[in-house]
């Protein structure tokens, strides 16, 4: 009787990666490849100038972007939830006016930033009811709350600064711990802990659930309309926190500050990997790209570029952060396609 040898399957070949792949694993490693820019950026700019990687610069670049960095929190939890807040530059502006008229009218000081931080909450209140119940678009809800804010600041001072504030009062803007400004720290702390929520937090995850498939967030058992009420309650909270610490340091409350503000906190975060379809986005990410962004304009300031080529540069980078964003879903969509056929 003849026997046979058994005939084995031929192993299949593991093809080597792709570059597909390659450019995918970047896409995913945003955070890691936006520091390495950074610290190339900053090598570059401190070998044709001279003097931007020195103490003072870098001390003026960190206070200039300190009130910034505490609302990328609230912008990355409403761009993750799906939305986005065009009013925080406006909100950030009221906030800082509530606290200055109030100080100036003689309201003991942790009265005054109550009342600052309440027009912040009102205004971010303001705009998730509109979202949530009266159903209205988040682009026009928010541009629409970003001329009220504006429009409040401008009634409330008549279009002039208010000035003769209370010493007492600067100590958060200008005052030290351990030789660091305190604006920074409390920026700092605000961020860490903004970002361990957002990864953390079983209450703050939902909102990239509710971000990244707002009907089966819904079928889950999530409130939605909660947990969007909740970001931009948030979001106009800590706009009107920076609005408030924006006093403190300047030790004035003017009407027009903030202006454009919100076009480079959404162009920061989406630049540190948020998307404006929802679902994606850190915290930490967010503050990497307001650095890049402040990185540039520093730069910028260094070589001498007069100030309205400064506000075209943000617009680019605002098109290209977009156009990145567009171009990842894309490639991450087809991706997925391909290794389901």
């Amino acid at each position: 009787m003849e026997t046979t040898t058994p005939i084995h399957d031929t192993p299949a070949i593991t093809p080597r990666p792709r570059i597909a792949d390659g450019l995918m694993r970047l896409l995913r490693a945003r955070e890691a490849a936006l520091v390495i820019l950074i610290i190339l950026i900053g090598v570059a700019l401190q070998i044709i100038t001279g003097r931007f990687l020195t103490v003072p610069n870098l001390n003026a670049i960190s206070l200039g972007f300190a009130t910034s960095a505490i609302m990328i929190f609230g912008m990355t939890a409403a761009l993750a939830s799906g939305g986005f807040d065009l009013s925080v530059g406006s909100v950030f502006a009221l906030g800082g006016v509530s606290v200055a008229t109030a100080l100036h009218a003689g309201l003991p000081i942790p009265l005054a930033i109550l009342i600052g931080l309440g027009v912040g909450v009102v205004a971010g209140l303001i705009n998730g009811l509109l979202i949530t119940r009266a159903h209205i678009n988040p682009f026009i809800t928010t541009l629409g709350m970003m001329g009220i804010a504006r429009g409040t600041s401008l009634a409330i001072t008549e279009g002039t600064i208010v000035a003769g504030l209370p010493q007492e009062y600067f100590v958060w803007g200008q005052g030290k711990t351990l030789e660091i400004p305190n604006l920074i720290l409390i920026a700092l702390g605000i961020i860490l802990i903004g970002d361990f929520l957002m990864r953390r937090s079983s209450l703050l995850r939902q909102i990239y659930y509710v971000g990244g498939n707002e009907e089966a967030a819904r079928l889950s058992g999530i409130n939605v309309q909660r947990v969007k009420l909740g970001v931009y309650t948030l979001s106009g909270f800590l706009a009107a926190l920076a609005g408030v610490l924006s006093v403190s340091r300047f030790t004035v409350g003017d009407p027009g500050a903030g202006s454009g503000e919100e076009l480079r906190i959404i162009a920061a975060c989406i630049i540190g990997g948020c998307s404006l379809q929802g679902g994606k986005g850190t915290v930490i990410g967010g503050l990497f790209g307001l650095i890049f962004v402040g990185f540039i304009n520093n730069g910028l300031i260094l070589l001498r570029v007069p100030v309205y080529w400064q506000q075209l540069s943000m617009g680019i980078v605002l098109i290209l952060a977009v156009g990145f964003d567009t171009f990842s879903q894309r490639w991450q969509m087809r991706s997925r396609g391909k290794k389901s056929e």
